[in-house]
């Protein structure tokens, strides 16, 4: 695998809203991050200035079909817990069934334009050393949990039973992806990845690689941008930014 500065960098994972302020001032209130605004695109960052952000676009295809990409979100006690979820249920999250289990334990909700997320109880040991987003949690296959962990250069920390996990050498949110089965596809993802090559390095030889590692490019539409439209083997759209 090549080394961390051969690779890109995670900088947003974007929601396509039909009200983006609405939905970016849910997860503000709910993750306690900061708010910023820039025409009709709203981004969250986090307080301590690490990490990625959260991007809310307008627009977005009608919701099909469960979210490819939800959070799971950590509590440090039961407390925390019950705080959490009353928080996003005062912000105005629902409660949803998606088949989970009572012997999940985990508590699976909604946000007000329907993406679910998970807030995970205490004690869960594969989000011990993560963050309050504890995993970016993805419905996908093992060659795909294989192709960003060299897009970004963050190593396995899981590996079986096809499924997958992945994690920034400094630590923070994981990437995960539970293997098959995976649901077809059907339109384009409400939910998709912001990433760029470092500064100094060049756009178009980060797309050639990744095109080596198993992207393509994929026209949805964007026009003369400057970032570059691409979709990972399973199909997921991303994005390549301007190096920085």
């Amino acid at each position: 695998m090549m080394g961390p500065e051969m690779t890109s960098n995670l900088c947003s994972v974007i929601f396509d809203a039909r009200d983006p302020r609405t939905l970016a001032s849910f997860w503000a209130g709910l993750l306690g991050w900061d708010i910023t605004a820039e025409e009709d695109r709203f981004e969250l960052v986090p307080r301590d200035g690490t990490g990625y952000h959260l991007g809310f676009d307008p627009g977005g295809e009608p919701r099909t079909g469960p979210n490819q990409i939800h959070f799971d979100l950590t509590s440090e006690s039961r407390e925390h817990e019950a705080r959490t979820i009353a928080l996003a249920l005062e912000l105005g999250a629902r409660h949803i069934d998606i088949g989970q289990t009572p012997e999940e334990g985990h508590t699976v909700l909604a946000d007000p334009e329907g993406n679910e997320f998970c807030v995970i109880p205490p004690g869960n040991n594969f989000l011990a050393d993560t963050a309050f987003i504890g995993a970016i949690n993805c419905d996908g296959t093992q060659a795909v949990g294989y192709f960003w962990s060299q897009a970004l250069g963050w190593p396995l920390v899981w590996d079986q039973d096809e499924e997958t996990a992945i994690q920034a050498p400094e630590g923070g949110s994981k990437m995960s992806w539970g293997g098959p089965p995976v649901a077809p596809k059907t339109g384009k993802n409400r939910l998709h990845l912001d990433i760029a090559p470092p500064r100094g390095t060049d756009q178009q030889a980060e797309v050639e690689r990744l095109v080596a590692l198993g992207a393509k490019r994929v026209d949805i539409g964007q026009g003369d941008v400057d970032w570059v439209v691409m979709a990972d083997p399973d199909g997921n759209e991303f994005c390549v930014l301007t190096p920085r």
